[in-house]
């Protein structure tokens, strides 16, 4: 039998709810992550940046596939087992975070030397200094690349499907099996879910840096 388009659109919401619901909590868990290692990186103390440097060209060198199978499938031998939901999350959130604490570093440090020398004339410590002074500009610089990593971040989501979450691939591959005949409809469709959610998430950004330069 062959279907309408209203017929694909139930399971496709109930896919994008799923897909939205990972995208916006790896995000979350991303940014902090992104926000501690990167602020280790440029630590004073070499302990705390050497720590931050293996986690990220670890994670950076790994698959986010591998990484993905390893947390859902791998940690249950050593007695830990996760959702799904948490596994996805974790795996997606590791990985980005080690490309975002690169972006944090690099941001943090291309403030002017100019600007710690004046923080030092004003006497304020290293602390008051990094979050009064160097941060908030750095913030702004940060912003365009983050853009593009939580971009990054939503089409990896797409890898959830090898665990059976039932995300927008999954549920874009049972309408497939269902309705091969289908299958460019399914496909364009779901090219233009994601695309929508990337456009959201490119004006979100895009608003950030209009209210943040507007303050500078």
């Amino acid at each position: 039998m062959e279907p309408t388009w209203f017929k694909l659109y139930p399971l496709l919401l109930e896919g994008t709810k799923i897909t939205a619901q990972v995208a916006g909590l790896s995000a979350v868990l991303t940014l902090i992550i992104s926000a501690a290692a990167g602020l280790c990186r440029v630590s004073g103390f070499a302990p705390v940046r050497a720590a931050a440097k293996v986690y990220v060209d670890f994670f950076r060198s790994s698959s986010l596939l591998v990484l993905l199978f390893w947390i859902y499938f791998a940690l249950p031998f050593a007695g830990i087992e996760l959702p799904k939901l948490a596994a996805a999350v974790l795996a997606i959130s590791l990985n980005c975070g080690a490309y975002g604490a690169e972006i944090v570093r690099s941001s943090i440090l291309a403030v002017p030397k100019g600007q710690y020398e004046a923080a030092v004339a004003l006497n304020l410590n290293p602390t008051q200094t990094m979050w009064r002074v160097i941060f908030p500009q750095a913030f702004l610089r940060m912003l365009p690349p983050l853009g593009n990593l939580l971009i990054e971040l939503l089409k990896s989501t797409s890898l959830i499907y090898f665990i059976t979450m039932s995300d927008l691939t999954y549920e874009a591959m049972i309408l497939r099996n269902n309705y091969y005949s289908w299958t460019p409809q399914i496909f364009l469709l779901l090219l233009v879910i994601y695309f929508i959610l990337a456009a959201i998430v490119t004006t979100i950004v895009r608003l950030l840096e209009r209210r943040f330069a507007a303050w500078r």
